[in-house]
């Protein structure tokens, strides 16, 4: 508050002695002469002006007149504007008859001079009005962009957030579910399968710390949970890698490539007697990066569009990317279905 008080007093002023430095060049310029009296009523004529204008800037806020106005209370702003114009004029002229500061040899009453002093004035009551509520316009546009960034920053964080504890419970469940198949068939394994998943809650819980990860880990997520499901596949599981080693140390949104992986072998693989494939692929195309997910299946059977692997995905791109990064799914020939992420470098 203090602040914004020194901001208006340092204009206040600033605006009031430019004001009176400009009428005397003006007259000085024309008259190229200046006479005591003439300073001396402009400098009432100061003190007044930042005084009354003053007290207008104090009846806007007290009346509530401040922006955005509606069409009464701009009719009740003129009016305020109005009657602060006619106080300056009477006080103005008041002054100046009382302490003999106009020339005698000049004769006129007291309205006379009050009506000379008010079409003197008046206009530099409006102008000081209207330069106070554009001032006010652009502090509040200012302060409206500045909150429309923080808030979006805001719901950008929380929505990341938000997908972010979706994602971990989904792959948790899923992993246990594979382990508890294990642990009456081969107990062994099963103590394998769980170190095999400490590996991956330890990895996924470094990744929440940053908004984005190394290719390269979240390829390692990946093994260990393919290596788990594998377990419970064994045969039927078959697993290929195509990975360009100038994309490994890229960033991409964490456990991002988890679930698309994951939505593969759980709608895709898991449905189908025989089992099937999964291959992943990132690699460099026309200066952008391609992580492809393929898999056996059709695009009805491995993903929906309100399913959350979908809908994650797509969301964390938006988020991220914005226009610079997309998500496609379709069916390729011989029933495979590939998801398709393209990103931008990271420049």
């Amino acid at each position: 508050m203090k602040k914004k008080l020194s901001v208006y007093w340092i204009c206040q002023l600033t605006g009031w002695i430019f004001y009176g430095l400009a009428i005397l060049f003006f007259v000085y310029s024309f008259d190229k002469t200046l006479n005591l009296i003439f300073v001396k009523r402009l400098s009432l004529i100061i003190i007044l002006g930042v005084m009354v204008t003053h007290l207008l800037r104090c009846l806007i806020h007290r009346l509530k007149l401040t922006p955005p106005l509606k069409t009464h209370n701009l009719i009740s702003l003129l009016i305020l504007v109005a009657a602060i114009c006619v106080l300056f004029s009477i006080v103005s002229s008041s002054f100046i008859q009382w302490l003999g500061w106009f020339d005698p040899s000049l004769k006129g009453d007291i309205l006379k001079r009050f009506m000379y002093h008010l079409i003197e004035e008046s206009p530099i009551i409006f102008v000081w009005s209207s330069l106070y509520y554009i001032w006010h316009f652009v502090e509040a546009d200012r302060k409206e962009e500045v909150n429309k960034v923080k808030l979006e920053g805001l719901v950008k964080e929380l929505e990341l957030k938000t997908i972010k504890s979706h994602i971990n419970p989904h792959f948790i469940f899923n992993a246990l579910n594979s382990i508890r198949a294990l642990v009456d068939e081969n107990p062994e394994r099963a103590r394998t399968a769980i170190t095999e998943l400490s590996n991956i809650l330890r990895s996924s819980m470094q990744a929440e710390k940053a908004e984005t990860s190394p290719l390269e880990r979240e390829l390692s997520i990946v093994k260990d949970y393919l290596a788990l499901e594998y377990i419970r596949f064994e045969d039927r599981l078959k697993v290929e890698y195509d990975i360009d080693e100038e994309t490994l140390s890229e960033p991409v949104p964490p456990m991002m490539l988890q679930t698309l992986v994951e939505n593969a072998i759980k709608h895709g693989v898991s449905k189908r007697i025989n089992g099937g494939f999964v291959r992943i692929i990132s690699r460099l195309n026309n200066q952008q990066r391609e992580l492809i997910v393929q898999s056996t299946g059709t695009l009805k059977e491995n993903y929906k569009s309100e399913g959350f692997g979908v809908s994650s995905t797509q969301n964390r791109l938006n988020l991220m990317y914005g226009s610079a990064a997309k998500f496609e799914l379709k069916d390729l020939s011989n029933g495979i279905v590939e998801a398709k992420v393209i990103m931008p470098l990271n420049k």
